[in-house]
């Protein structure tokens, strides 16, 4: 038996491209997953537990891409394992992974790897760039939503009894919360 799988991250996405391709294959059934995070552990996914459910010894898991399956390559490798423990057969149409040959499960392995270390190193130049912007002194995160100068009218104004935190934080257009810590964090 033939079964495709076919996942997809987001309900605005479209699966057609996917169970096309899976069609041609020759898929006898084709599961699959919409608004499903790659993130999220394939086991835990209802379309791939049901896929894997319909498939016993000596029948194949064909996807389209190799992430559909997994993210991470302690994913994929754990999902090969799964896959050999069953003896289930797995193809991946635009990777040209097929686990039926020996040359297939090393690129697997070596397809995944591959993925995680793209993955890290652009883990590794974000964290770095905002690390170098800090250091410049460059201010990350949301803008402040009062300027100096507001907080110091607003402080004085209420501690002269002339408005209260809630009327003046209706004034500067912001929460009365916002307005308290930026006068509790205020050194004028």
């Amino acid at each position: 038996m033939k079964i495709g799988y076919a996942r997809v991250s987001t309900e605005e996405q479209n699966l057609d491209l996917q169970i096309e391709a899976l069609t041609e294959a020759g898929c006898d059934r084709i599961i699959t997953d919409q608004a499903q995070s790659g993130a999220t552990a394939a086991e835990s996914r209802a379309g791939f537990a049901e896929a894997m459910g319909l498939l016993g010894e000596g029948d194949l898991l064909v996807v389209w891409k190799l992430d559909r399956v997994g993210r991470s390559i302690a994913d994929l490798i754990h999902l090969l394992k799964l896959f050999g423990d069953r003896s289930i057969e797995f193809r991946s149409l635009t990777d040209g992974i097929d686990t039926t040959t020996a040359g297939g499960r090393l690129v697997f392995h070596i397809m995944g790897a591959l993925a995680e270390f793209e993955r890290d190193l652009i883990q590794e130049r974000t964290k770095a760039g905002l690390r170098a912007a800090k250091k410049r002194g460059k201010r990350l995160g949301r803008p402040p939503a009062l300027t100096d100068a507001q907080i110091a009218h607003a402080k004085t104004a209420i501690e002269a009894k002339r408005e209260t935190v809630s009327g003046m934080a209706e004034i500067l257009g912001v929460n009365r919360s916002t307005l308290q810590r930026a006068i509790a964090r205020s050194v004028v």
